[in-house]
């Protein structure tokens, strides 16, 4: 049986039960199509830190500590390794096993390129590089600039479907972008009928993982940029909007902004700090409602929420900013796209008008485009390995 070694992030972003389902969906993914899985993640002293966010030494870290439930969760424990600056230390399999591991492996996953151990990465023999950020990271190569992490792979994805066609403004430079998906695994989320009716929910940061990006005199604007346009939804249906934000207590301003136009927010640490509690709140929820990075949606990148995914497949009807991505995906049932906020008004309005269609219907879409069997098998097509 042939084996992957995947590389991602679940102990960098410890509490973030989000994250952690996108790296699961692709290791259970990959492990469905007949592969052992390896995952391997590196983690630098800076970021090790205790409950109280205080840098901590690596075994002491709450970092180390959710990596470890996390794995044996989902029964990855043995076969996965968390890399303590560049090998000083590692829990789980040896630095020497992992070596025996790469000398064999048929495919390296690298997600944002995350490994970049040199002592792995020159046993790979091939070598697949998986973008989740589109546009920031075509941006940086355009700009020479090393933070994407993409020299040395074989080939490249993302989940940028539209990058590399004429709708697109996010620039290819060098590098042939193959259009991937966001997989779920659809035995891991099952339909759900339970929660409570007109509730659109979602999780989200306020601003995102990196700052406002400027590219050939166009500035991209931030996400918190992207939800000001629609802070009156609550105003214009009677429905429930709620948010497992990720917001700094700083924003004063802007908290208070979305209570006053009706938004429930929530702390995300403590509503959805792990995958269990991740999906048992989008299970409960009725739909979801969400905007997309400015980025994004200024670029027409065609990218596509993993979290979106997930509420599909749960039986869920999405209400969600378009970035492009309905050039790829069908619209109006089950999963509604808005540009303007008249758009999201009668998109909200149309689901709970007629639920259960827009419930069926999200499963069947998570079915046709987003099963992990459909995503992983292609994008190992693609690479040329073989299970």
């Amino acid at each position: 049986m042939s084996s992957i070694i995947l590389s991602s992030v679940i102990a960098n972003k410890y509490r973030n039960g989000g994250n952690a389902w996108v790296v699961l969906n692709w290791a259970l993914g990959l492990r469905r199509l007949g592969f052992d899985v390896y995952f391997v993640e590196q983690i630098y002293g800076r970021n090790c830190v205790d409950a109280s966010g205080r840098v901590v030494d690596f075994r002491s870290s709450l970092n180390l500590e959710y990596f470890r439930q996390t794995t044996e969760a989902f029964g990855l424990a043995t076969t996965s390794a968390l890399i303590y600056e560049d090998g000083a230390d590692v829990y789980g399999m040896s630095l020497h096993e992992l070596l025996d591991v790469a000398e064999d492996a048929a495919l390296l996953v690298n997600v944002t390129g995350h490994l970049n151990l040199d002592a792995l990465m020159r046993r790979l023999r091939r070598k697949a590089y998986v973008d989740l950020d589109p546009g920031w990271t075509q941006f940086w190569h355009a700009a020479g600039e090393a933070g994407a992490r993409l020299a040395g792979h074989d080939s490249y994805f993302t989940v940028g479907e539209n990058i590399g066609t004429a709708s697109c403004a996010i620039p290819t430079g060098d590098i042939h972008w193959r259009p991937t998906r966001q997989p779920v695994v659809l035995d891991e989320w099952p339909v759900s009928d339970v929660g409570e009716r007109e509730r659109f929910t979602t999780v989200a940061s306020w601003r995102g993982a990196y700052g406002a990006l400027e590219f050939g005199g166009v500035c991209y604007g931030l996400k918190a940029h992207e939800w000001r346009k629609f802070v009156e939804m609550p105003e214009r249906v009677p429905h429930k909007f709620e948010i497992a934000l990720d917001i700094h207590p700083d924003e004063i301003l802007d908290r208070h902004l979305l209570r006053e136009h009706g938004w429930r927010l929530v702390n995300p640490q403590e509503t959805v700090p792990d995958a269990a509690t991740f999906r048992r709140y989008v299970q409960n929820s009725a739909a979801e409602f969400s905007v997309a990075q400015g980025i994004y949606v200024e670029t027409k990148s065609g990218w596509f929420s993993d979290r979106t995914v997930r509420y599909l497949a749960s039986g869920k009807p999405a209400l969600v900013q378009d970035t492009g991505w309905s050039r790829n995906y069908p619209t109006g049932v089950g999963l509604v796209a808005f540009e303007t906020l008249e758009q999201a008004t009668e998109g909200a309005r149309e689901i709970t008008r007629d639920y259960a269609e827009h419930a069926a219907a999200a499963r069947r879409l998570a079915e046709e485009y987003f099963d992990s069997d459909k995503v992983l098998g292609r994008l190992i097509d693609e690479t040329g390995v073989c299970p």
